[in-house]
């Protein structure tokens, strides 16, 4: 999008393909990456198919990364505000808004119309009022969130180059026997695929304390292999694993520490602040959005210039209006 390099159709294809079947053996990955690679290859050839011009190609790879992301999570404002957010760090794509509202609201019509995302959320229980108390145990949590999506890009990033050095030619052998040993050693598939059920389970009242670190774990010996597939449905599992242990120890409910950690970790993974005030919205329903927004405020500040994404770039500073124009480490 931002420099607008060419993406061709066959992109389409193979990382659906490649990521069926790294769900199929049994790898820890999202689909959400599959998806903007699908939508955006598609909304590339449909804008080169109708002669739009350069600028206007790279608002349809947006507006295909929007329907995409709409139609998997059934969250369409969060999709739209993503795909114009994730790309340039403190700059936003604001003459992409309508047509990545319209492709967004269509494309989660069209999954519902097929019979997806019926009742898309979660229900927390518990949600903490807004006061001088609930602020300071929030920010408390924003600032362990943050450190964790350090930690989280910092292991993603490590991955590959530990294969690379040590693993370089059958790099995907050597990581499906990883993952598979893995799996025997901790006993159950809890942290194959992508974990939707998982979190689910852990915000109606689970607690399982090592699994945001066996998560991660898990999640950089699969796409750290080269199988294909997507980080973020990894960082929401991490966060709500993450926030269901620390929350109760701040003071806050189970269910509302594990939904704060889902959002703030992702926020400091993607460095998409308003995406994920939205992202809370739309799973959580509006109690408590001034907590929810605190608390990805918090990590994405101190998240520093760290990110999942290795070409997004820092447009501006986090911490004061100065250009810095660098890209995510």
């Amino acid at each position: 999008v931002r420099e607008a390099e060419p993406i061709r159709l066959r992109t389409a294809p193979l990382i659906f393909l490649s990521t069926i079947l790294t769900h199929l053996v049994g790898g820890s990955a999202g689909r959400e990456g599959a998806a903007l690679q699908l939508g955006g290859s598609i909304g590339a050839w449909v804008g080169r198919k109708i002669h739009l011009d350069e600028k206007d190609r790279r608002i349809m790879v947006m507006c295909g990364m929007s329907a995409a992301f709409s139609g998997l999570f059934g969250t369409p404002i969060t999709a739209a505000i993503f795909a114009m957010e994730v790309v340039s760090v403190g700059v936003m794509y604001y003459a992409a808004i309508v047509p990545c509202v319209v492709s967004s609201l269509v494309s989660v019509q069209l999954a519902r119309f097929f019979g997806l995302h019926i009742g898309t959320g979660y229900l927390i229980g518990n949600v903490a009022v807004l006061g001088p108390w609930s602020m300071a145990q929030v920010c408390v949590m924003g600032v362990l969130c943050a450190l964790l999506s350090i930690l989280f890009c910092k292991v993603m990033h490590a991955a590959p180059k530990l294969y690379a050095k040590y693993f370089p030619n059958p790099r995907a052998a050597v990581g499906g026997a990883l993952v598979l040993l893995l799996t025997l050693l901790v006993g159950e598939q809890t942290y194959n695929g992508a974990g939707d059920a998982v979190i689910r389970r852990m915000l109606a009242g689970e607690t399982i304390s090592e699994a945001f670190l066996l998560k991660l774990v898990f999640t950089a010996l699969t796409l750290g292999a080269g199988f294909r597939g997507g980080e973020i449905v990894p960082v929401l599992f991490t966060g709500a694993a993450f926030g269901t242990v620390v929350g109760p120890l701040l003071g806050l409910s189970q269910s509302f520490g594990g939904a704060l950690g889902m959002t703030a970790v992702f926020c400091g993974v993607t460095n998409c602040p308003m995406t994920s005030i939205l992202l809370a919205y739309e799973l959580f329903t509006s109690r408590g959005l001034p907590l929810y927004a605190l608390c990805c405020a918090i990590s994405y500040m101190l998240s520093g210039y760290y990110g999942l994404y290795s070409e997004q770039k820092i447009i501006y500073s986090k911490f004061k209006a100065t250009w810095v124009d660098r890209k995510a480490e």
